[in-house]
């Protein structure tokens, strides 16, 4: 493993497990998740995240990229949804705890218009994951949209 991972090498790993979401212009839901965080040898981790409702079992969300661990405490994650949006956060890891916000939000010209975004994930233990993600958009301010629980199943191959 790259040395410049070692603040953020408790991510690795597949993580699973369930949250709910809740947002002023949708009707609240519970759903699955699984997340997965992989090394490639590189000062970086590659990252996956997939979500599905617990009521039928269909698609909800998912994304994908890179979580770039900086000098200093620093951290910078770069990630592209279906949805036609991309996020830039940036922020900071702790012993426990990773705080980030957008920098920058791209989108294409059919998404949806997000104006801001901040994630906090807490480690609860050894293989326990909280996090919650707080959004801005569709002219709402920011504020709490997902949190979930999430259990290591497997460590990293």
């Amino acid at each position: 493993m790259h040395p410049d991972l070692a603040p953020i090498a408790f991510l690795l790993g597949t993580w699973r497990g369930e949250g709910t979401g809740v947002y002023p212009t949708i009707s609240g839901f519970a759903y699955g998740e699984e997340v997965r965080f992989s090394e490639v040898g590189k000062p970086f981790l590659a990252y996956t995240q997939r979500t599905w409702a617990l009521d039928d079992g269909r698609p909800l969300h998912a994304e994908a990229g890179y979580w770039r661990p900086q000098p200093g405490g620093r951290l910078e994650v770069v990630l592209a949804h279906p949805t036609g949006v991309s996020e830039i956060q940036e922020g900071t890891v702790g012993e426990d705890r990773i705080e980030l916000a957008a920098t920058v939000i791209g989108r294409t010209g059919s998404a949806k218009e997000v104006a801001g975004l901040t994630r906090t994930f807490e480690r609860a233990g050894p293989d326990i994951l909280r996090y919650h993600v707080a959004m801005a958009a569709a002219g709402q301010p920011l504020q709490v949209h997902l949190t979930a629980e999430l259990h290591r199943v497997s460590d990293p191959a």
